[in-house]
């Protein structure tokens, strides 16, 4: 049973990524407040290419939202009526040219669930062979790099990956495979 009552609610922002809604609301405690929920229009989706000698492919970016550089595993959105995997092999292919033959769900989660409803899913692809890549626009920085996983866990471990899906998704086949 939801603790939450929502007394009114007021569409603050809306794009083609996302939808801002303020809520009037009574607390679980019974006090009157607020809160802002941001809506996702697509899920994110991330993958954790991985080939026979356990080597992955990070891309590296400039995030306009943080304004520095980040490296991550090939991630982006997916249609939310769409199935998961079909964006996971849309985005693979989009950014490193790589396709694969097995694709393994390895984990879903809620990115940031205290303000938004934004889910994601993780996949690990393999059997990989390599192909051209179809950048979009805003990738046009975007740089591919290929590397043993082993020092993509580093990487996490270290913090210069913080990216959440790219953690979430190095940790998790670094478990799987025993690395």
């Amino acid at each position: 049973m939801n603790p939450w009552q929502t007394l009114s609610s007021e569409e603050k922002y809306d794009n083609r990524w996302i939808n801002v809604t303020e809520y009037q609301v009574i607390n679980p405690a019974g006090g009157k407040g607020i809160y802002g929920k941001v809506h996702f229009k697509n899920k994110a989706i991330g993958i954790v290419a991985l080939d026979e000698n356990n080597n992955t492919w990070l891309v590296g970016q400039w995030r306009y939202t943080l304004n520095e550089w980040s490296w991550e595993i090939p991630e982006g959105g997916g249609p939310l009526a769409d199935d998961p995997l079909h964006s996971a092999k849309r985005e693979l292919k989009e950014e490193t040219g790589l396709l694969a033959d097995r694709w393994t769900l390895i984990q879903r989660a809620h990115l940031s669930n205290s303000v938004s409803d934004e889910e994601c899913f993780l996949y690990l692809a393999e059997g990989l062979t390599q192909q051209e890549s179809e950048l979009e626009d805003t990738e046009a920085d975007l740089k591919v790099r290929k590397l043993p996983i082993s020092d993509a866990l580093e990487m996490v471990l270290s913090g210069e990956i913080t990216d959440s899906l790219s953690v979430i998704g190095i940790l998790k086949v670094a478990r799987m495979k025993g690395i």
